[in-house]
């Protein structure tokens, strides 16, 4: 034994988990790619994209808590489309196609299989983005996690033809606001959810209330973010979409209103689409006023697209096609004075 694994890092657990994750890594390959895995940096070749003024944009983002739910479940194998997906909506948020992604696992002890779970799962969210997963890190750090301990964080990058980036100013006042379903809870919220279940509760996670139809609440806690990137991206390159608002922590409270300017207001009914059995679930073992909830969380909107009413029909005729759910939740109107950017009616 050498005296780094008598500190306690395995090195050779570092060689056995990059021989179990090659065939994921390979399976995210697109074009642009140089380079294999095991190299120093990852290289992306940015002429294969044929843009006159590309503009790149990058995201960075973990999974937060719901990663101590994935530990106490014993799955890994999906937290992994979360952070790939955190990463990759924000981008697509800015009208760019996400193009590469890279992910840091911090752990305190390296188990191959474990960690090889983890990065199966970054991979499916890469395959779903469409993005290349060209790099990664996994640190061995046992003095700073328990052995059953990790974190998970990813960086992603995407590009956009410059002239077409979608920035707060190109949302105007008529525009019809399009709300795509989440999948729960996605990676927000979880802090919050912990105390509900763990403090304020005793609740079983293989439990299956009403609320959730069937599904245990792991099952629901653990479903993974939604990745939009394949439905939402042909889009945005047609000029369908003025805007795309992710929403994410703050909920549609705080998030809606990064999408367009101040003169404007969103003006929401919440009445318009189906809020999932797992914020009604919480909402009630939590005694929850409404504004907890949607300041906290998506409510069942994972992506709001504000379109141009001339576009409404097209837009909505291709997301079908695609097999996508959506709602008309709401308008954009001019913002009376002194009145907040965005009104949720009941």
């Amino acid at each position: 034994m050498g005296r780094y694994e008598e500190a306690g890092v395995d090195v050779n657990a570092g060689y056995e988990m990059v021989k179990k994750i090659k065939a994921d890594v390979k399976s995210t390959e697109r074009l642009g790619i140089l380079g294999a895995l095991g190299s120093f940096g990852g290289m992306f070749d940015l002429s294969t994209l044929n843009l006159t003024e590309p503009v790149l944009v990058s995201g960075t983002d973990g999974v937060g808590t719901k990663l101590m739910i994935a530990q106490m479940l014993d799955k890994h194998n999906t937290i992994g489309i979360d952070c790939v997906a955190m990463c990759v909506n924000d981008i697509l948020a800015q009208g760019a196609e996400p193009l590469y992604f890279l992910d840091y696992i911090a752990t305190g002890k390296n188990e191959p299989e474990k960690m090889a779970q983890i990065v199966s799962g970054v991979a499916e969210g890469c395959r779903q983005a469409s993005a290349a997963l060209i790099g990664g890190e996994t640190a061995e750090m046992p003095d700073m996690y328990a052995k059953e301990e990790y974190d998970l964080a990813g960086f992603a990058v995407g590009a956009v033809e410059k002239k077409a980036i979608l920035d707060d100013k190109l949302p105007e006042a008529g525009m019809a606001l399009i709300g795509l379903p989440s999948n729960g809870l996605h990676s927000n919220g979880f802090s919050l959810v912990r105390q509900i279940l763990f403090k304020d509760h005793h609740v079983d996670l293989a439990e299956k209330p009403a609320q959730l139809a069937g599904q245990t609440v792991g099952e629901a806690l653990l479903a993974p973010t939604k990745i939009y990137v394949k439905e939402v991206l042909p889009l945005i390159k047609a000029g369908l979409i003025k805007g795309v608002s992710h929403i994410t922590g703050g909920g549609l409270i705080e998030n809606l209103p990064r999408m367009f300017g101040d003169d404007l207001q969103a003006q929401l009914n919440l009445s318009s689409w189906e809020v999932p059995g797992i914020f009604t679930y919480l909402k009630e073992m939590g005694n929850l006023e409404l504004t907890d909830c949607l300041e906290t969380f998506n409510m069942g909107i994972g992506l709001v697209l504000a379109v141009s009413l001339a576009d409404v029909s097209q837009v909505e005729q291709e997301l079908t096609a695609q097999g996508e759910k959506f709602y008309q939740i709401g308008t954009l109107v001019k913002r009376p004075a002194n009145e907040a950017k965005i009104v949720i009616n009941v």
